[in-house]
C-alpha cells in the first residue's frame, strides 16, 4: 500500500519540507516569506489529519502507512524547528527537548516492539496534546508578526512552544514509566 491516496499525503509531507525550508532563502521581503511558510506548514500539517480519516475512510489503513505518518509528523516538526532555531525563533533547549524526546520515544517503541510489548508504549492523550501544542506554535513562530493586527504570534508561539517542552517531558516520563516493567520483565 505504498500509492494509497492517504500514504501519497504523508509521503507529501515529507517532500514539503525542503520546500518550506527553501522559502527563507528565496529573495523575496521577511513578511511574505514568513506568510508563506506559515501557510504551507499549516496545508501539510493539515494532511496528517486528512491522510488517518482517509485511510479510515477508504479502508486504506496498512502498516506501511502507520510506520510512516508519524515518520513525516516527526520530520516535519524537527525541521521546523531547527528552521526557527536558526531564525532565532526558538530557544535552543526547548528545541532540543522536543528533537531529543522524538529520537529517544521512536527508539523505545521500536525496542518494545522487537521485544513484543509494543501496546505498553502506545500513543496516549499527552502525546496527541503535545503534538497539537506544537503544531500551533510552530506556525505563530513562523508567521512572527501581528495577527489581524492583534495577536503578537511571537508571543503566543513561545508560550505554546514552552507549554509543548512541557507536555514534551511529561509524556517521555509517561512512556517510560510505561516500559520500565515490560524491560525489567524482558531482563529477567
Amino acid at each position: 500500500m505504498f500509492l494509497t491516496v492517504p500514504t501519497l499525503l504523508t509521503w507529501a509531507r515529507i517532500a514539503a519540507i525542503p520546500l518550506i525550508i527553501g522559502v527563507f532563502y528565496l529573495p523575496i521581503d521577511g513578511a511574505t516569506r514568513n506568510q508563506v511558510a506559515t501557510a504551507m506548514f499549516v496545508f501539510f500539517a493539515l494532511t496528517d489529519w486528512l491522510d488517518g480519516w482517509l485511510a479510515r475512510r477508504l479502508n486504506q489503513t496498512s502498516a506501511f502507512g502507520a510506520f510512516l505518518d508519524p515518520v513525516a509528523d516527526k520530520i516535519l516538526i524537527c525541521a521546523a524547528l531547527l528552521m526557527l532555531l536558526q531564525l532565532d525563533r526558538v530557544n535552543a533547549m526547548v528545541a532540543l527537548i522536543i528533537i531529543g524526546r522524538e529520537i529517544a520515544i521512536s527508539a523505545l517503541r521500536e525496542w518494545m516492539a522487537h521485544i513484543g510489548a509494543a501496546r505498553s508504549v502506545a500513543v496516549h492523550m499527552l502525546g496527541k496534546l503535545k503534538t497539537t501544542a506544537q503544531m500551533v506554535a510552530i506556525p505563530f513562530l513562523l508567521y512572527d508578526g501581528a495577527l489581524f493586527g492583534v495577536i503578537d504570534t511571537r508571543i503566543w508561539g513561545t508560550v505554546l512552544m514552552y507549554i509543548a517542552a512541557v507536555l514534551t517531558i511529561w509524556s517521555m516520563v509517561y512512556y517510560l514509566r510505561k516500559a520500565i516493567p515490560e524491560i525489567r520483565a524482558k531482563a529477567r
